[in-house]
């Protein structure tokens, strides 16, 4: 739920997002740093670690089940990329099933790796994959898309011809993903998989961090993220490029600090997160919910929206979808046990 907050800028425009006000207000200076700090990046690291530790805990059942645990697991992805696919196409091109599950297949190598092997090339990954999209950042040329720049009102109007023409666009965007992925997210998002697997093994998942690691984490934060939204407001699009990689690497600390505080209100105060476990239970109906109701919103229902809201806007209807999840689901759960999109994912995978 929480990757709403950054793909409801997204929503139309799937490549290139919100425009910006040239020159910026505050208010939106505003959003965009406490973003920098709290959010971009955050919540699509702390699903992957879940991913990662999600995965194991399905290898350990296949072969406590005696079960052949591998391709079950690896037709459980397959079908994730078949709905990434689809979704990114006929749905929304900013589709993040798709990069879980190239992720998850380089996971799944390492499932009986112990503890310090996964993290040693976990981290072997994550670093190659910042250093590779820093070289790539290189070739950025500037590009002039800005509120009211001729540059956004054709990308608007690009984005609002025709169903069929939308397909297109998606479609050259889902393959320009396939190309780029096998060089950057897939390193990425599978290291901090292979972390996840490593830090349920040692625990982390029942008794949360150490104090000297949340202070680590936390000095890391404020440190990477303040570097990130100092490059982010630059004038060199070079720089504003490299602070997209800064802002990854931010993420995992404060991403490790939420798994934490998640982990403490888990034992102190279940309830509290009741209704968005709920959510998670039907993560993959919610997401795939969020695009259509978006997609709808913005690109058919209320287009005009796209040239006149501002950043608090677009929060402020996120807000709003994540109370609409927060009632649905518990409310879902009590007549059924699984989401649609769940049952389906789980009936295809265990078809012969």
């Amino acid at each position: 739920m929480g990757i709403l907050f950054m793909n409801i800028f997204f929503m139309n425009n799937s490549f290139y997002g919100y425009a910006q006000h040239y020159p910026q207000i505050q208010s939106d200076i505003i959003l965009e740093v406490f973003s920098n700090f709290f959010l971009e990046g955050r919540f699509i690291s702390l699903l992957s670690i879940l991913f990662g530790a999600g995965l194991y805990i399905q290898y350990k059942r296949y072969e406590a089940a005696s079960l052949v645990a591998y391709p079950l697991l690896k037709r459980r992805i397959i079908w994730l990329a078949v709905f990434g696919l689809l979704h990114g196409i006929f749905i929304w091109g900013g589709d993040i099933l798709l990069s879980y599950a190239f992720s998850a297949f380089l996971a799944l190598n390492y499932l009986n790796g112990d503890i310090t092997q996964l993290k040693k090339r976990a981290n072997q990954f994550i670093v190659g994959s910042l250093l590779v999209m820093a070289l790539l950042s290189l070739s950025v040329e500037p590009e002039y898309y800005y509120r009211g720049s001729e540059f956004h009102l054709q990308q608007l109007q690009a984005w609002s011809a025709n169903y069929s023409d939308i397909v297109l666009l998606q479609l050259n965007q889902v393959g320009y993903m396939l190309l780029i992925i096998p060089l950057t997210l897939m390193w990425f998002l599978g290291g901090l998989m292979m972390w996840g697997m490593a830090l349920y093994q040692q625990g982390a998942f029942e008794h949360g961090l150490e104090r000297t690691t949340l202070i680590k984490c936390a000095m890391a934060t404020i440190i990477l993220s303040s570097l990130d939204s100092l490059l982010s407001f630059s004038s060199s699009a070079i720089l504003v490029e490299f602070s997209a990689i800064v802002m990854m690497l931010s993420a995992i600390p404060m991403t490790l600090i939420y798994l934490h505080l998640i982990v403490k209100v888990c034992q102190n105060s279940a309830q509290v997160l009741a209704p968005f476990q709920a959510v998670g239970k039907l993560a993959f109906s919610c997401y795939i919910l969020q695009s259509i109701i978006g997609v709808s919103l913005f690109r058919y229902l209320m287009p005009e929206l796209n040239a006149s809201l501002d950043r608090v806007d677009y929060i402020l209807i996120a807000l709003g979808l994540s109370g609409l999840q927060l009632l649905l689901a518990p409310l879902y759960l009590r007549y059924l046990n699984q989401g649609p999109l769940e049952s389906l994912w789980r009936k295809l995978v265990s078809k012969n």
